[in-house]
């Protein structure tokens, strides 16, 4: 038999190098002519290596392994026209259907209505490519397939949501026909490549068709959708041992997506006991401190944040402020209110409202604090839209409240609740991540008692809220406990000066150390 060498394609011209994303067949398995065989990762976008010839696939490079443009990742022992092993089964499958033509010839008229039914195709083949979907986002990641491939799907119908480092897109269908799907879930395309294709009908399949064959398919395709897990997903789930039967998926039609799989690292303690004292008589224990450790590509989000914080901190003088604040006057103001305040506003009052008044206040009062620069000239904002970072499984994103210098209390509260909720789900639209004026972070809710925030470029200032604690004071000549909040302010020293730095950050000291100036708006 002839052996094929598959190399590495080139997949462009500034591409030297590419990364094997996941194998799709095993070594050993038999392919057949321009079968997909394995993913290909580029620092651009994800391509899919085929097949070049028929015959049994022997894999020379393993998963996360970094090869050079003609390396060998693969050969092919070609095969003399024999048929593989896998159809022997079929052969021996077709003496019993012989055996009793009368129950084969029942499913054969269950299938012709549905053949019948088929739209008739019209040649004609639409190409789906990733749109534009914002002037700084060059690829997308596909998150999840809401419909299969060989799908009928109609115009504007949701196809897949694609996950940029800012938001989560949904693509709609631009033609109707039957859908070819193209790019993988789990992988990274630059904008304009194609997705999938669709490939035009005369007319919609009729409805009928799907019922007659409902009640043999429909288990299966149950079974399928339910328990089927993304690549990125499936490969997690293997590292960790967990069968995917054991893990709930929150994807279209409950399929199992990246972050169910890292999640599921949770629950497999919990199984584990079980499992171990049914075959703990067989089982060889493991040996005591055994280490392990696993790779996982970035996500387009993270590879954005770790890109974007670099650049913030080799293109900016950020330097850091530090001051703390006595929280009693706002804690005994929220306790006396709180019932109130929500029985009324229909939502919690928390401290993060009494920041935003307190800062868009006092960027009133500097406004130098509100400006950043752009070439060479220091734009000036007389609006205050505040960041607020939000921490969500995907990772840091910072939506903006709006015109908060004009907004009450409760609009402010409400406002946050709705965008955490989005970003929580990944929902989050452009708009609502684009365009603030200063940043708010609050490390506190994880503990944190000092830090230095990242200024958001091309934000010229952070405040970095903390945990509260109590601690000793001296007030009015006498020692006592008071709730203690640790602040910080980054700022680029190109466009603040430490003057106007600290007095910022102390007049907001002020405001929270009384409250009732905000309300007086004194």
């Amino acid at each position: 038999m002839a052996e094929i060498e598959i190399k590495v394609p080139p997949v462009g011209e500034s591409i030297t190098e590419v990364t094997i994303g996941n194998w799709f067949k095993n070594d050993g398995d038999f392919v057949k002519m321009d079968e997909v065989i394995c993913g290909l990762d580029s620092d651009k976008a994800t391509f899919e290596l085929t097949a070049e010839a028929e015959g049994i696939l022997h894999i020379k490079a393993q998963e996360g392994d970094t090869l050079n443009i003609g390396d060998l990742i693969a050969t092919i022992e070609a095969a003399n026209g024999a048929a593989p092993k896998e159809t022997a089964p079929k052969a021996e499958a077709a003496a019993p259907a012989a055996a009793a033509p009368a129950p084969a010839a029942e499913p054969a008229k269950a299938e012709a209505p549905a053949a019948a039914a088929a739209p008739a195709p019209t040649g004609q083949v639409y190409e789906m490519k990733v749109p534009a979907v914002g002037e700084s986002i060059s690829e997308v990641t596909i998150a999840s397939w809401s419909k299969k491939d060989g799908d009928y799907v109609a115009v504007d119908e949701i196809l897949c949501e694609l996950e940029s480092d800012k938001a989560t897109f949904e693509l709609p269908a631009e033609a109707a026909g039957i859908l070819t799907i193209v790019g993988k879930e789990g992988d990274t395309l630059a904008i304009g490549a194609v997705i999938c294709t669709i490939a035009q009908t005369a007319g919609a399949p009729a409805a009928a068709a799907p019922q007659t064959a409902a009640p043999a398919a429909a288990p299966a395709d149950k079974a399928y959708s339910e328990k089927h897990a993304s690549p990125v997903a499936a490969k997690i789930l293997a590292e960790k041992g967990i069968d995917p039967k054991d893990v709930n998926g929150s994807g279209s039609g409950g399929k199992i997506m990246k972050d169910d799989a890292l999640k599921a690292e949770k629950a497999a303690p919990a199984a584990a006991p079980a499992k171990q004292a049914a075959a703990a008589p067989a089982a060889a224990p493991s040996p005591a401190g055994a280490r392990g450790s696993r790779r996982e590509k970035m996500s387009s989000l993270r590879k954005t944040i770790a890109r974007r914080l670099v650049a913030v901190k080799n293109e900016t003088a950020m330097l850091t402020t530090f001051n703390e604040v006595d929280m009693k006057p706002v804690m005994d103001l929220r306790s006396k209110f709180k019932d109130k305040f929500k029985e009324k506003h229909e939502v919690g009052l928390g401290f993060m409202s009494f920041f935003v008044k307190a800062v868009t206040v006092a960027l009133k009062d500097f406004p130098v604090i509100n400006a950043q620069i752009d070439g060479e000239e220091l734009v000036y904002n007389d609006f205050a839209d505040i960041s607020v970072a939000v921490s969500t499984p995907r990772g840091l994103v910072v939506p903006v409240i709006r015109n908060a210098e004009t907004l009450s209390f409760a609009a402010i509260e409400k406002e946050i609740v709705r965008l955490a909720v989005r970003a929580r789900d990944g929902k989050l639209g452009l708009d609502e991540m684009s365009g603030g004026t200063f940043t708010i972070t609050n490390g506190g809710t994880f503990g944190s008692m000092l830090s230095t925030p990242i200024i958001n470029a091309p934000q010229s200032a952070i405040l970095g809220m903390h945990n509260i604690v109590e601690r000793p004071v001296v007030v009015d000549g006498q020692i006592v406990v008071r709730p203690i909040m640790y602040v910080a302010l980054s700022y680029d020293h190109r466009t603040i000066d430490g003057k106007d730095s600290v007095s910022f950050l102390v007049r907001v000291k002020q405001l929270l150390e009384d409250p009732m100036r905000l309300l007086l708006d004194m």
